[in-house]
């Protein structure tokens, strides 16, 4: 069995999770854009590629894929998971199976307003969403939403562009520099995150693990602790099995006056995975499992609670004399 992780970057621990996971029965191997990305020398392979918009990019990741006999691939970055999902028949042309959900589901999860709608239209609490100013200040007038609100690009990732604004005056200022901005309800309240895996034969949630959210840092859960919530299991499952998610996922959600929302899904594995790997949920297994035809059983909250994580830096140290840095 052998897995390719596109967009390695700094995600070390995916990567020995994978290892770990194949064993001695196959192999990982890393892509990244830098040879200057941490996690590609985890890996037993590492093949420095062009970056994701450049010409011929995909087929020089199929070129991988066939000379390295890939059993299944993944990114670990947003921007690409689009281009894997639209791509998908020409991976399995070549043998490969793209761990990514629907090109169409991918695209309602990057593109907030869409998945805003989505959740509306499931019955599904989410925080209010607004693309034109007049609506919101309409809404305003009339007490239904108020300030501080965030304002963040439609479409965007890593938590960059966002700003939380109080007053008239901020928000005009911010739609006047730059385009393709919407407004979102400020969500006061606890954020949880959850780490997911569908099925990619049944089609049936079989995990997740709901981290209660602690401290955060970029945009990533920094510090965090295990928690069970049923009535959340039962909404995350019905929500993700409803749309057709596929492998992993990752969901941002709030809890306001005991009612949970969620804010956003990035399907994807997310920064905080580690925590959850710690705790027992091997989705790595997971995925290999289905890449070899099997189904895996339904394990929903087959962990410990008050386990906590705690992120801290680390660093790689590597001999580069003689050699061109690419970053």
């Amino acid at each position: 069995m052998n897995i390719l992780i596109l967009s390695a970057g700094t995600r070390n621990k995916v990567v020995q999770y994978f290892k770990e996971a194949v064993g001695n029965d196959g192999k990982v191997v890393a892509t990244d854009c830098s040879n200057l990305a941490p996690a590609v020398y985890e890996a037993d392979a590492f093949y420095l590629v062009p970056r994701i918009t450049a010409p011929g990019y995909i087929d020089r990741i199929l070129d991988i894929c066939k000379k390295e006999k890939i059993d299944g691939v993944f990114s670990l970055i947003d921007p690409e998971l689009s281009l894997l999902a639209k791509e998908k028949d020409k991976f399995l042309e070549v043998g490969t199976t793209p761990v990514i959900s629907s090109y169409e589901l991918v695209e309602n999860c990057f593109d907030k307003y869409k998945m805003f709608h989505l959740l509306q239209e499931m019955n599904i609490p989410t925080g209010k969403c607004y693309v034109k100013k007049e609506d919101f200040y309409k809404d305003l007038e009339n007490r239904n939403v108020k300030y501080p609100v965030f304002v963040k690009p439609v479409k965007g990732s890593a938590s960059l562009n966002i700003n939380k604004v109080a007053s008239d005056s901020e928000l005009e200022v911010l739609f006047n520099l730059y385009n393709d901005l919407m407004i979102q309800e400020f969500m006061d309240g606890q954020e949880y995150g959850a780490d997911v895996y569908i099925d990619m034969l049944s089609g049936k949630c079989t995990s997740i693990f709901i981290k209660k959210k602690i401290k955060m840092r970029a945009g990533e859960t920094d510090k965090s602790v295990s928690v069970k919530i049923p009535e959340l299991f039962a909404l995350i499952q019905n929500f993700v099995e409803k749309c057709g998610f596929c492998g992993m996922i990752d969901i941002d959600i709030f809890e306001i006056n005991g009612t949970f929302y969620i804010s956003e899904v990035n399907p994807r594995f997310g920064g905080g995975y580690p925590h959850a790997y710690a705790c027992g949920v091997n989705m790595p297994k997971l995925v290999i499992n289905n890449l070899k035809g099997k189904e895996n059983p339904v394990t929903i909250g087959e962990y410990e609670e008050g386990i906590c994580m705690m992120k801290y830096n680390e660093i790689a140290i590597m001999d580069f004399n003689g050699k061109e840095l690419v970053d």
